[in-house]
């Protein structure tokens, strides 16, 4: 899997980056073109004499370096990549990952690439356990990064706890993983949905929800890393558009109903993953309400398209449950009358996995009704759990 792979290595300024020399050696021997990057913290632990002469490749520690082959065009280093690994990631690397910076070789090629990114923390316990890492941590996990546990142990300062540079095998199975991850989807057609229709009363007020958008737009960037042609049919999301992937924007329930209808006709799997209003005006004024017209105003509502029922193709159907109570029984309930494969449940009562969280607290139920409970976790990694699911069933034969 690793053979003629391009892995950049970026190596940080920790103890620890002597155990990198034993990574980039073992990538080497796999067949892997290994591209090192230094940061100049990590030159003071171990030298790029070493790294050169264990790759054979020139060893990257200066943007600005003339002798590199990548100083006079940095993204192409990003581009080139299969994928980055950082390995020791020091708490000072990860903080400037989390919010952007790009003032060295190494942020500016995570910050341009779209190769998965695997983090292996090294560091003091003290430092690793800290609110602000653990914070930044999480950043980065809703953005798709993959962090190895650091390992506990004996730590640089004589004390013993968290923080130890995972083995080099455990930190190549994790570069295998996201490898292989990357294209399992591959040649599979999947629409999502995301966001919250808007169903119009007069031309400046709605019928609404608070769906951000970002667990549909989680699915479509992991379904699109992993291979997949993704159309993402999004209602009213201020989301930065994902590349790589399909847009194809709307306001109303109707016009949601309209562009799912025709981006399923060759899909593969159609995940609904927005909020569309249940009701919306019968009668939709065509000049603004005024309010002192009347004390109180009375609106007849009708039911919204019902998009997963009434949609019809020959497609693996996940539908999206978000619950205040009865979350298993309503959700179930739900799978049977909307005949779906799957059908992912949320409580929204819940702060940490609520609308516009960052991370949710969802439960997988299959047709035979077995719920799946999965903890707390990023909005992406929650959205990898739906998709090898949907790599299952699709393996399967689909429906």
């Amino acid at each position: 899997m690793l053979k003629n792979k391009t892995i950049v290595l970026g190596i940080t300024g920790g103890i620890a980056a002597y155990k990198a020399v034993d990574l980039a050696s073992k990538l080497t021997q796999a067949g892997a073109r290994v591209e090192v990057v230094m940061t100049e913290a990590a030159t003071k632990f171990v030298t790029p004499l070493t790294l050169r002469n264990i790759t054979h490749r020139q060893v990257v520690t200066d943007m600005y370096e003339t002798a590199s082959e990548w100083s006079e065009e940095h993204i192409a280093l990003a581009e080139a990549a299969a994928a980055v690994v950082i390995a020791p990631a020091t708490a000072n690397t990860i903080a400037r990952l989390a919010t952007g910076i790009a003032d060295n070789m190494l942020g500016t090629v995570v910050l341009a690439t779209k190769a998965p990114v695997i983090i292996a923390p090294a560091m003091n316990d003290a430092m690793y356990t800290n609110s602000v890492t653990q914070k930044n941590i999480t950043a980065l996990k809703a953005r798709g990064f993959t962090f190895i546990e650091p390992e506990y142990g004996r730590l640089a300062s004589g004390k013993t706890g968290k923080g130890r540079l995972p083995d080099t095998a455990t930190i190549i199975k994790a570069i295998e993983k996201a490898l292989g991850q990357k294209q399992d989807l591959k040649n599979k057609r999947i629409v999502v949905t995301a966001g919250g229709t808007r169903e119009p009363i007069d031309p400046v007020r709605h019928i609404g929800n608070r769906s951000s958008g970002k667990m549909g737009y989680a699915l479509s960037e992991a379904a699109r890393d992993r291979g997949a042609k993704v159309t993402l049919v999004a209602a009213n999301v201020t989301l930065e558009e994902p590349s790589g992937v399909d847009v194809i924007k709307v306001k109303t329930a109707s016009e949601m109903k309209r562009a799912v209808s025709g981006a399923v006709k060759k899909a593969d799997a159609l995940i609904m993953a927005a909020a569309p209003a249940d009701y919306q005006p019968e009668i939709i004024a065509e000049a603004k309400i005024k309010k002192e017209a009347a004390q109180t105003l009375t609106l007849k509502l009708v039911k919204t398209p019902d998009i997963l029922r009434e949609v019809q193709g020959d497609f693996l159907r996940v539908g999206f449950a978000a619950e205040s109570e009865n979350i298993i029984a309503n959700a179930k309930k739900k799978l049977i009358e909307k005949r779906l494969d799957l059908i992912v449940a949320n409580d929204i009562t819940k702060t940490d996995s609520g609308f516009d969280a960052d991370t949710n607290r969802i439960i997988i139920i299959d047709k035979k009704g077995k719920a799946e409970k999965l903890p707390l976790m990023s909005k992406r990694e929650a959205a990898e759990r739906i998709l090898d699911r949907v790599r299952g069933l699709a393996g399967q034969g689909g429906r």
